[in-house]
């Protein structure tokens, strides 16, 4: 799969920093190659944080991703950083 923006939604805004959602059957890996989010250039933003739900139809987890760069429309972000990795209970 590739970027899709209707799964690309805006949870809050505030003084130039926006916090998003993104939901993906993609996995993390993908979804944090260079370019993936480069249809979205126009909205994302250096040090913009997204929340993601990545291989929602297969092992779903969750985690963050920061917006690395964002230069003539070419997007990269950060290794997503999990959420709830362990579970020992």
């Amino acid at each position: 799969m590739a970027y899709q923006s209707k799964n690309l939604s805006v949870i809050a805004y505030a003084n130039g920093f926006t916090f998003w959602h993104y939901a993906t059957e993609d996995t993390a890996v993908s979804v944090a190659t260079d370019g993936y989010f480069n249809d979205a250039a126009d909205m994302l933003r250096v040090g913009d944080v997204i929340l993601a739900n990545v291989e929602t139809a297969a092992s779903p987890s969750t985690g963050f991703f920061s917006v690395a760069n964002n230069t003539s429309g070419a997007v990269d972000v950060n290794d997503m950083t999990g959420i709830g990795t362990s579970n020992s209970n």
